[in-house]
């Protein structure tokens, strides 16, 4: 004999895939009331984001049901590489961003940004952590803010010391 779960409802965890890592399954939202909500854990020690290289990877996404869809509220942090504007060096900068989004049920229901909840259920967050994350790359970015650039004459780091050419300058001065 089997048996019996009356009360009990099991829900499976959102399943992420590594083609898709950022991509849940929120479809047991659809027929849920007003207000349910789940939230969902990233953690990932390297995550490519198409051409957004990202390490130390993590945050949380919140998905609510709400009378005009699912509302998805994402907070993630994670550590790039950029190049700085004065020595070419390469650093590491920390991003932090926080988002809400709707992903509607209907085009009724459609907001500016023009996300619909797809038939399957699945709502993947890549292209909007990665729009977010890209925002928070600073425009200018620096390895340091005392960063003495390169030589206008040879182009030597003068980070790791004074080039001749700057010697010179000093010495004249």
């Amino acid at each position: 004999m089997r048996p019996i779960i009356s009360d009990l409802i099991y829900i499976r965890p959102p399943v992420t895939t590594l083609k898709y890592p950022l991509r849940v399954n929120v479809g047991f939202l659809i027929h849920q009331t007003i207000g349910t909500s789940r939230e969902v854990q990233f953690e990932f020690p390297q995550l490519q984001l198409n051409d957004l290289g990202l390490s130390q990877f993590k945050g949380v996404a919140r998905f609510s049901r709400t009378p005009q869809g699912i509302l998805a509220q994402g907070d993630f942090e994670a550590l790039t590489t950029v190049e700085c504007v004065r020595c070419l060096g390469e650093s590491i900068q920390p991003l932090h961003t926080v988002f809400s989004e709707l992903f509607a049920f209907h085009n009724k229901a459609l907001t500016d940004s023009g996300l619909i909840l797809p038939e399957d259920g699945n709502i993947d967050l890549g292209p909007l952590a990665r729009e977010y994350l890209l925002l928070e790359v600073p425009i200018r970015p620096l390895c340091r803010e005392d960063c003495r650039g390169l030589c206008m004459e040879c182009g030597a780091d003068l980070n790791q010391g004074l080039c001749e050419h700057q010697a010179a300058k000093s010495a004249q001065a």
